[in-house]
């Protein structure tokens, strides 16, 4: 499809000040060649490493139980110090496995995350409605739970929500998308250079495992046309990413998803089920992009930068994933962005000193 036929994707609010930037940038230059400056520039935080570039924090599977809440409110302080985050992606689970799915404490994780300085963006976890079936979380009906996460959690349609919001392409009202207009949360903008997007996909076998302690039983049938209306979405949002990616000319794409798809197992392998679809178009399109990819997901709470997905028998050398930190352990990853870098994304863990565990 030729450039000119797709409506343009929203871009940060840096990248539409880039001229403006670009020339305050050689201002600044000039001056710090003159040595006018050289008292005057903001200093880094405490501890924080600078790299060229601008970047996003990544985060998820926090805060669980009103616990982490004091410890999570660190993080948000650690992240609103840094002079290179623009936005704070959440890759889902606002709340632990054990925890009720009541409207309260979807509005009180809410409330939390409007402290960050940027805009926040979420995608959807496990935790969050397909697992609210169990007896300890409430016994709801999971369709019911994700409706009402969004309802809370997207107030508006292409627009992020945190202190300084940004627009965003929603999936509901893309051109071309009509027939996956419910996925508001499915999401995408321009950083960088880059091109950025949630994907709604869960762990929990993407929905496929039974609600077996729903009052009455499993509904296998409503369960299994969420899955397949879902994954429709999912596959038509990621070509749709990737379409826009290559029209936009982008040196490189991020996908962030809430589920631990098993990248490192075979098709068809029990760890995969749910996610075989998922992974082979991401692999395809990937491949016929050739730029780097960055796959970014929670869900096992375990800290990694790795390139598990293997094709005709090697790694795919252009796509990495990164797994964010999650409870116990709350912290973030810093991912800087720089079009002229080869490999355009750079990963970094933020540990944050208050919440490091006593030994």
């Amino acid at each position: 499809m030729p450039a000119t036929a797709l409506p343009p994707i929203p871009h940060t609010a840096l990248e539409t000040a880039m001229p403006a930037l670009s020339l305050l940038r050689r201002s600044l230059l000039a001056a710090l060649a003159g040595g006018l400056l050289a008292t005057s520039l903001p200093a880094a935080a405490a501890g924080e490493y600078i790299r060229p570039g601008v970047s996003f924090a990544l985060l998820g599977d926090v805060p669980y139980g009103v616990a982490e809440e004091p410890k999570f409110d660190r993080v948000i302080a650690d992240i609103n110090a840094s002079r290179n985050v623009r936005f704070v992606l959440h890759t889902g689970d606002v709340k632990q496995g054990s925890e009720r799915c009541d409207d309260a404490v979807f509005i009180k994780r809410f409330n939390q995350y409007q402290k960050f300085d940027d805009a926040f963006i979420v995608t959807p976890g496990d935790n969050d409605w397909t697992d609210c079936h169990r007896t300890n979380n409430g016994s709801y009906l999971p369709t019911e739970r994700l409706a009402k996460f969004r309802e809370i959690f997207y107030p508006a349609i292409g627009r992020s929500t945190g202190k300084r919001p940004m627009a965003l392409l929603s999936q509901a009202a893309t051109p071309g998308q009509a027939a996956h207009a419910a996925y508001v949360e499915n999401t995408l903008w321009q950083f960088a250079g880059a091109t950025m997007a949630t994907v709604h996909v869960v762990g929990s076998a993407n929905n496929l495992a039974p609600w077996n302690q729903l009052a009455g039983g499993d509904r296998p049938a409503e369960r299994q046309a969420e899955f397949d209306a879902r994954l429709a979405a999912s596959l038509a949002w990621i070509d749709e990413i990737f379409n826009r990616a290559v029209a936009a000319n982008s040196a490189g794409v991020m996908l962030a998803m809430q589920a631990n798809p098993g990248l490192e197992y075979a098709a068809g392998s029990p760890q995969r089920l749910g996610f075989d679809e998922v992974i082979a178009r991401i692999t395809a399109r990937s491949i016929a992009f050739g730029k780097p990819v960055l796959l970014a997901h929670g869900d096992s709470h375990y800290f990694r930068v790795d390139k598990p997905l293997v094709n005709a028998g090697v790694s795919l050398e252009n796509l990495t994933r990164v797994e964010n930190f999650g409870s116990p352990n709350v912290h973030w990853v810093e991912v800087f962005v720089d079009a002229r870098d080869p490999n355009v994304f750079s990963v970094v863990p933020r540990i944050v000193p208050g919440n490091v565990v006593t030994r």
